[in-house]
C-alpha cells in the first residue's frame, strides 16, 4: 500500500463563526475564506499570521465561488442573494437578490453558474450579464451540492431527498435519478478525467459512480462515522480527501479508493469539532481545512 506522510504546518485564526467556505485565488498560494460570521477573508499560505477581510455581508455565508476570468468572487449570503466583490479592491462588484432561501452550492462552467438552494432549485445564471435564465426544479427538497462534468457536458445535483440527479448542460434535461444514499447527499465530485462521479453523504458513505456505464454504483465506501461534508481530489488526481462531522480528514487513492492516511486530533492535532469544506491547494501540494471550530488548518501532505 502506498505510503503517505502528513504534517500540520499552519493554523488561520480570525473567523468569529463556523467556517463554512474555502475558494482559491489569483495567486496559487493565496486563498479566501467566508464564514457564519459574515467575514470573506483573504490569506496567504506562506504568512499564516496575516489575513485580510475583504467584504463583510449581512448574513452567514455558505457557498462561495472564484471566477478567475473576471478574478472575482461570487458571495452567497444566505437568505439575501448573491454579491460579486472585487476581492483585491475590496469593492462590491454588483448583488443580486436572488431567493429568500438558503444558497448552498455555487458553480461555473463557460458563462454560466450554477446555483443550488434550500427550497430545492438549481438557478442557472449567465455571468456575464449576472441575469438568471432558468430555473431547475426536480426536488421539494434542498439542493445540497453541485458538480460539472466537461468531458459529458453533465451537471449533478445532490439533494437532501437522498438522490443525485444528473441533467445534460445544454438541454438541461434530466438524463439519470441515482438512489443508493439513505440520507442528504451533501457533497459532489467528478474526476478530472470525467469517468467517476464521487459522492459523499449524511449516512457516511462514500459512493463511487462510474459515468461511462450509466452510473452505475461502482464502489460503496462506508468512509466515516458521520456525515461527509466535502470532497476534493489532488491537484496530480492521484488522491481524494474526505472531511466529515466525525472532526477527521481522510486520504484515499484515487483509483483503487483505500484509504491511506488518517488526520484527526489524536494523531496529528486536528481540529476538534466538525470540518466542513477542504481546499486541496496547488501550491506544494498543501490540503486546507475548514472547521466549526472557526479555524482554518494546512497540511502539508507527501509520499513517504
Amino acid at each position: 500500500m502506498t505510503k503517505i506522510q502528513v504534517q500540520k504546518t499552519d493554523t488561520f485564526s480570525g473567523h468569529r463563526d463556523c467556517v463554512y467556505a474555502l475558494q482559491p485565488a489569483l495567486q496559487p498560494h493565496h486563498f479566501f475564506s467566508a464564514a457564519g460570521d459574515g467575514l470573506v477573508v483573504h490569506w496567504d499560505l506562506t504568512r499564516p499570521d496575516w489575513g485580510e477581510v475583504v467584504a463583510q455581508v449581512p448574513a452567514s455565508v455558505y457557498s462561495m465561488a472564484y471566477d478567475s476570468v473576471q478574478n472575482q468572487l461570487w458571495v452567497g449570503q444566505n437568505y439575501e442573494g448573491i454579491q460579486r466583490i472585487a476581492p483585491y479592491e475590496k469593492q462590491v462588484v454588483s448583488s443580486i437578490r436572488l431567493t429568500t432561501a438558503t444558497i448552498f452550492d455555487i458553480q461555473f462552467f463557460e458563462n454560466q453558474a450554477f446555483i443550488g438552494l434550500s427550497d430545492g432549485i438549481v438557478l442557472i445564471m449567465d455571468k456575464e450579464q449576472f441575469a438568471v435564465r432558468k430555473h431547475l426544479k426536480a426536488s421539494n427538497q434542498s439542493a445540497r451540492c453541485i458538480s460539472i462534468n466537461p468531458h459529458t457536458r453533465e451537471l449533478a445535483v445532490g439533494y437532501s431527498d437522498h438522490t443525485i440527479r444528473i441533467f445534460g448542460l445544454d438541454d438541461h434535461v434530466l438524463h439519470y435519478t441515482l438512489v443508493s444514499h439513505t440520507n442528504s447527499v451533501f457533497t459532489l465530485q467528478y474526476s478530472p478525467d470525467g469517468r467517476f462521479l464521487i459522492s459523499g453523504s449524511r449516512d457516511a458513505h462514500l459512493k463511487v459512480w462510474d459515468v461511462s456505464e450509466k452510473y452505475r454504483l461502482h464502489q460503496d465506501v462506508v468512509a466515516h462515522l458521520f456525515a461527509i461534508n466535502h470532497v476534493v481530489y489532488s491537484p496530480d488526481a492521484q488522491w481524494l480527501a474526505t472531511c466529515s462531522m466525525d472532526k477527521s480528514i481522510k486520504v484515499w487513492d484515487a483509483t483503487t479508493f483505500k484509504l491511506l492516511k488518517v488526520i484527526d486530533r489524536a494523531r496529528h492535532a486536528g481540529h476538534g469539532t466538525s470540518i466542513n469544506k477542504l481546499l486541496w491547494s496547488t501550491f506544494d501540494n498543501q490540503l486546507v481545512s475548514a472547521s466549526d471550530d472557526k479555524r482554518i488548518s494546512v497540511w502539508d501532505i507527501k509520499y513517504a
